[in-house]
C-alpha cells in the first residue's frame, strides 16, 4: 500500500467526495498513575459496570454545568460549555456552546433539538441527544457496548481537582483503538476521556476543567423560550437499497447502521454509503463501481484522529473513514464481496 503526503490525501478526499462527514466523537487514554486516594462519597461497587451506570444515571438526572476542552492533533484546543437541566416537570434541557471562533450552539429542550450555527438558518431535529464530542451510546446505554469491549478498573487519581475513578476500554478482538475515562468520584459524571493509539500515543483528548452540580437548573434555560425555537425540520427516511455488496468482517460489536446511496455534488457520482458503529466508534465506508468512477490510488493516512483509507478492490473503489487502526480500515475494506 503507497503512503502519499497528508495534504494530498485531504486534496483527494474533497475532490473525489465533495462529502462532510460528521463522526461522533470518540475518544481514549494515556494512562495516568493512580493514588492512594480515598473518598467517604466513594461508590459502594468498584465493578466498572456499577460504575458506568452511575454515570449514565447522573449525565440524565443531575443539573450540572461543565466546562471542557477538546485536543486533537494538528488542529487548536477547542473548548466547549455543556449545561443539563431537569425541570419540575421532569423535562431534560441541555445546551452544548462551542466557545472559540464564530460559535456553535446546540440546545435541547426534551426531544427538540435546535442548531444555531454561522452562515446556516437555525433549525431543530427531533432527537434525545446532543451530538457532541462525546459518544453519546456511551452515556446513554454504556451497557450496549459490552459487546464488543471489556472494561476494567484501574484505580483512583485526582482530575480537574476532584477525585475521580478510571476505567479502561479496550475491544475485545484489538480491532480498535483504546479509551481510558476518568469519572468523577462522587457524582458519577466524566472527567477526562483520552483515546490511544497502538503504539500508546494519545489521540485525542476531553478534559474538563471546571464542574458545577446544582440542586437547580442554570438559570439559562429559564430564559428559553420553547415556542420561540426553530420548526422540526422532518427528513424523509431513505428508502431501502437493494445493494449487491455485503462486508464480511465487521469488528465484534460492531453494526451497520445506515445504508444509502449518495450523489457527489462535484462529479455526479453515486456512492453507496454505510455507516458502521459499535456505540463508541462510528465508521464511514463509501463504495464506488470502477466502471462507474474515476481510477484512485491506493491511500493511507490520518486527518487529525481519524484514519482515511482509500483503495482498489476487485470491481470497486472504497473509501474508509473512523477513529480505527489501518489494519482494521484495510480488513473491513477487503471483505467486502459480491453477493452471490
Amino acid at each position: 500500500m503507497l503512503k502519499t503526503p497528508l495534504n494530498k490525501i485531504i486534496n483527494r478526499v474533497i475532490l473525489t467526495l465533495l462529502i462532510t462527514i460528521f463522526l461522533p466523537m470518540q475518544v481514549i487514554a494515556q494512562e495516568e498513575e493512580p493514588t492512594n486516594e480515598t473518598s467517604s462519597n466513594s461508590h459502594q461497587s468498584d465493578s466498572a459496570q456499577a460504575w458506568l451506570a452511575k454515570m449514565s444515571d447522573a449525565v440524565k438526572s443531575l443539573n450540572y454545568t461543565i466546562s471542557f476542552i477538546l485536543l486533537k492533533p494538528g488542529a487548536d484546543s477547542q473548548p466547549y460549555l455543556w449545561r443539563h437541566g431537569v425541570n419540575e416537570a421532569g423535562l431534560e434541557m441541555e445546551q452544548l456552546n462551542q466557545l472559540n471562533g464564530p460559535g456553535r450552539e446546540v440546545v435541547r429542550i426534551g426531544n427538540k433539538v435546535s442548531y444555531f450555527e454561522p452562515n446556516v438558518p437555525p433549525y431543530s431535529l427531533q432527537s434525545s441527544i446532543i451530538n457532541g464530542p462525546f459518544p453519546s451510546e456511551f452515556f446513554q446505554r454504556p451497557e450496549k457496548l459490552m459487546l464488543g469491549y471489556e472494561f476494567i478498573m484501574v484505580g483512583r487519581s485526582r482530575i480537574a481537582g476532584r477525585a475521580a475513578q478510571q476505567i479502561r476500554i479496550i475491544s475485545k478482538d484489538k480491532s480498535r483503538f483504546g479509551l481510558n475515562v476518568w469519572l468523577d468520584q462522587e457524582t458519577g459524571l466524566l472527567l477526562k476521556m483520552n483515546l490511544i493509539g497502538q503504539e500508546a500515543q494519545l489521540l485525542e483528548q476531553i478534559q474538563v476543567t471546571g464542574l458545577q452540580v446544582t440542586k437547580e437548573p442554570d438559570p439559562f434555560f429559564a430564559k428559553i423560550e420553547p415556542g420561540m425555537l426553530p420548526e422540526v425540520v422532518n427528513f424523509n427516511p431513505s428508502a431501502a437499497i437493494n445493494s449487491p455488496w455485503t462486508i464480511k468482517y465487521l469488528p465484534k460489536g460492531m453494526t451497520i447502521v445506515k445504508r444509502d446511496l449518495r450523489r457527489l455534488s462535484g462529479s455526479g457520482e453515486v456512492v453507496e454509503y454505510i455507516m458502521l458503529s459499535d456505540g463508541l466508534v462510528d465508521i464511514s465506508v463509501y463504495i464506488q463501481d470502477r466502471s462507474n468512477s474515476k481510477p484512485q490510488d491506493n491511500l493511507v493516512g490520518t486527518v487529525q484522529s481519524d484514519t482515511l483509507l482509500t483503495i482498489e478492490h476487485g470491481e470497486l473503489n472504497i473509501t474508509i473513514i473512523g477513529k480505527i487502526p489501518a489494519a482494521t480500515a484495510n480488513a473491513i475494506a477487503k471483505s467486502i464481496q459480491r453477493i452471490i
